[in-house]
């Protein structure tokens, strides 16, 4: 890239090179000033629903999940995002509790 693309680049394409320098900083040394990485551990959707001995069709209703939703998440077609990560936890932990707090 030659200095009179880089004087003519918009303010965004200039902070996008600059994060992406920063992401690939952060991939080949572990940290970087200003850049945060989050993991989001996966819960297991198959394994809470079969240790509740429920359905996939009971367990979308007992939890009000898209029966379609829980399908693609146990299938591997797409994973829950963070708060439905925890939900999950939750679900995983506490079942009855989590069911008794929907009735309401």
């Amino acid at each position: 890239m030659g200095v009179d693309e880089v004087l003519s680049m918009s303010r965004f394409g200039r902070e996008l090179i600059e994060s992406l320098g920063q992401a690939c900083r952060h991939a080949e040394l572990g940290e970087t000033e200003g850049f945060r990485a989050t993991r989001i551990e996966i819960p297991d959707v198959k394994a809470i629903r079969l240790s509740l001995k429920m359905s996939q069709g009971e367990f979308a209703a007992a939890f009000r999940i898209p029966l379609a939703t829980l399908k693609n998440w146990e299938q591997g077609r797409r994973r829950p995002d963070a708060p439905a990560a925890a939900y999950l936890r939750a679900i995983e932990r506490r079942p009855k509790a989590v069911m008794e707090a929907l009735e309401g």
